[in-house]
C-alpha cells in the first residue's frame, strides 16, 4: 500500500509510520519543512506541503492519505497563540483538500485528526459519535471549526474524523508532563479530580487509524479514546501506583489558573467518552484499561 502522512514527523505520525513501514508499506511524510533528523528506510520519503503543491503526482495512486497537522494545544492561550492553533488546523486541511483535488487517482480513504474537545466538558454525561456537537469554549470551537473545514474540503471521498483523547507516550505528548511532578515526588489531583480523561496508548491510536482505513464501512467520526476513560484523581493515583510514587500534592484550581491562564481549563475540565464505533466495528485494544498501558510505558522507558 501507498500512504501519505501529513504532519507525520510528529508524535502520532512517528508511531503510525514506524507500524506501516514495518508492514512494508510505501510512505511519504509531508510537513512544513523537511526534518533535521530523518528515519531513513528505502520505503519512506519525505517532502514538503510546498513541493506537494507543485508536483502533485507525487500522491497520486496512494491509498489513503492521514492529516495529523496543527499547531499544539499546549501553549499560552494568548491572542496571537489562539490564532496560531485555529489557522494552522485550517490551513493545513485546506493544503490537503487542494492536494487531493489535484489529484487524477484520489485516495479512498482520508484520516483527518480531530479532538474529543468538540463533545464538550462535562462531570456527569458520556459521550459517543453519536453525541451532538457543543460548542462551550475555545477547544470545542477549535475543533468543530476544523470538522467543518474537513467536510468542505475532502468531498467526494470517505473521511474519518478521529477525535483523538490524550496520547499516552512517552516521548512526547501530554503524558510526560503528567508524569513529571510524580517522578519529583510532588504528584497529586488536579483542581479537584473528579474531572474525566479520555486517554489511549500510542500504540493502539495507530493500530486504529491503520484499522479505520482497511475497513470500508467506517466514516464520519472516530473516537479515538480506550474504553476506560478514568478520573484525573484515577488517573494520578495510577501513576503513583505504577511508578511507586506518593500521590499526596493537590494543586488547587486558583494555583493552576494563575500559572497557565485559560489553558488550565484542559486539565481542570474534561469529557468521558466512549469509542463505541471502533469497539462495534470488532477493534481490539491492546491496552483498553490503564494500569496496563502505564506498565508498558515505564518498561519501555
Amino acid at each position: 500500500m501507498k500512504y501519505i502522512i501529513c504532519g507525520g514527523s510528529g508524535f502520532i505520525g512517528r508511531e503510525l509510520a514506524a507500524l506501516w513501514l514495518a508492514a512494508g508499506h510505501q510512505l511519504i511524510v509531508a510537513g512544513r519543512t523537511l526534518p533535521k533528523a530523518a528515519t531513513s528506510h528505502p520505503a519512506l520519503s519525505y517532502t514538503t506541503w510546498d513541493n506537494l503543491a507543485a508536483n502533485p503526482e507525487i500522491a497520486e495512486n496512494a491509498d489513503a492519505l492521514v492529516n495529523l497537522a496543527g499547531a499544539s494545544l499546549s501553549q499560552r492561550w494568548s491572542a496571537e497563540g489562539k490564532r496560531a492553533i485555529m489557522q494552522s488546523r485550517l490551513e493545513t486541511v485546506e493544503a490537503a483538500g487542494r492536494l487531493v483535488s489535484a489529484l487524477q487517482h484520489k485516495p479512498p480513504v482520508i484520516v483527518q485528526a480531530s479532538a474529543v474537545a468538540i463533545y464538550g466538558t462535562s462531570l456527569t454525561a458520556t459521550f459517543d459519535e453519536n453525541s451532538p456537537v457543543r460548542v462551550m469554549d475555545f477547544p470545542s470551537e477549535v475543533v468543530h471549526t476544523w470538522e467543518a473545514a474537513a467536510d468542505a474540503a475532502y468531498t467526494g471521498t470517505r473521511l474519518v474524523k478521529l477525535r483523538t483523547g490524550v496520547v499516552l507516550g512517552n516521548e512526547s505528548g501530554a503524558f510526560p508532563k503528567m508524569k513529571l511532578p510524580y517522578m519529583l515526588g510532588f504528584g497529586g489531583r488536579i483542581g479537584s479530580g473528579k474531572q474525566w480523561l479520555s486517554w489511549i496508548h500510542l500504540e493502539d491510536i495507530a493500530r486504529l487509524i491503520d484499522f479505520s482505513i482497511r475497513n470500508p464501512e467506517i466514516a464520519g467520526p472516530v473516537n479515538a479514546t480506550a474504553p476506560n476513560p478514568v478520573t484525573n484523581g484515577q488517573f494520578g493515583r495510577m501513576i503513583g501506583k505504577v511508578y511507586h510514587r506518593p500521590h499526596w500534592f493537590p494543586v488547587p484550581a486558583v494555583i493552576l489558573k494563575a500559572a497557565a491562564g485559560e489553558l488550565s481549563e484542559i486539565l481542570l475540565k474534561g469529557q468521558r467518552v466512549l469509542p463505541s464505533k471502533a469497539v462495534n466495528h470488532g477493534f481490539t485494544f491492546n491496552y483498553p484499561t490503564l494500569q496496563p498501558a502505564l506498565e508498558q510505558l515505564k518498561a519501555e522507558k
